[in-house]
C-alpha cells in the first residue's frame, strides 16, 4: 500500500505535552479529547498556577481561566518559554485588558492565541475544547486548519 493510500499512520511521532490551567469543564473536556488523539495532558487545578506549568520545547500551554489570579504570570512565563503554542480562553474583549498589561510590560504577545481554538461556532465545554485541540494539532503539524476540500 502506498503512503497516499494509507488513511492514517501510527508511526511514533513525538509531540509536546498540553499544559492546562486550571481545572474546569473546558479543561476536563480538553484533556479527554487531547488524550484520545494521543497527546499527554497535564491539568494544573490550582487557579494560582500551582507549582508552575514549566513548559518545555514543543509543549502547548492553554489558560482555561483568564480570571485566574496567576494568569498574567502564567502567560508571561509561557510566552518566554520554548512552548510551541500558547493560548488563552477568552473573548478578545475580555482578554484585552490582560493582553494590554503584558504589552505594557514589554512581553511579546504576537504568538498568543486569543481566543484559543478554531472558529467552529461551538458553545459547550466539549465543543470549545474540540476547537482548541484541533488548533493545537494543526499547529503541531504546521497546518492552518480549515476544511481539507479544495
Amino acid at each position: 500500500m502506498s503512503e497516499r493510500q494509507r488513511p492514517w499512520s501510527d508511526d511514533g511521532v513525538e509531540h509536546g505535552r498540553i499544559l492546562v490551567l486550571s481545572d474546569n469543564p473546558i479543561a476536563r473536556a480538553l484533556a479527554a479529547i487531547a488524550s484520545t488523539v494521543g497527546r499527554t495532558v497535564v491539568v494544573e487545578p490550582a487557579d494560582d498556577g500551582g507549582p508552575g506549568l514549566d513548559p518545555r520545547p514543543g509543549d502547548a500551554v492553554v489558560l482555561c481561566d483568564h480570571d485566574a489570579p496567576d494568569a498574567p504570570a502564567v502567560l508571561r512565563a509561557a510566552l518566554a518559554s520554548e512552548a510551541a503554542y500558547v493560548a488563552m480562553m477568552a473573548s478578545r474583549r475580555r482578554a484585552a485588558g490582560l493582553v494590554e498589561e503584558l504589552v505594557a510590560e514589554g512581553v511579546d504577545v504576537s504568538t498568543l492565541h486569543v481566543p484559543a481554538g478554531h472558529d467552529l461556532g461551538g458553545r459547550t465545554p466539549g465543543e470549545i475544547a474540540l476547537s482548541v485541540v484541533a488548533e493545537i494539532v494543526a499547529e503541531s503539524h504546521g497546518r492552518p486548519g480549515g476544511p481539507m476540500r479544495g
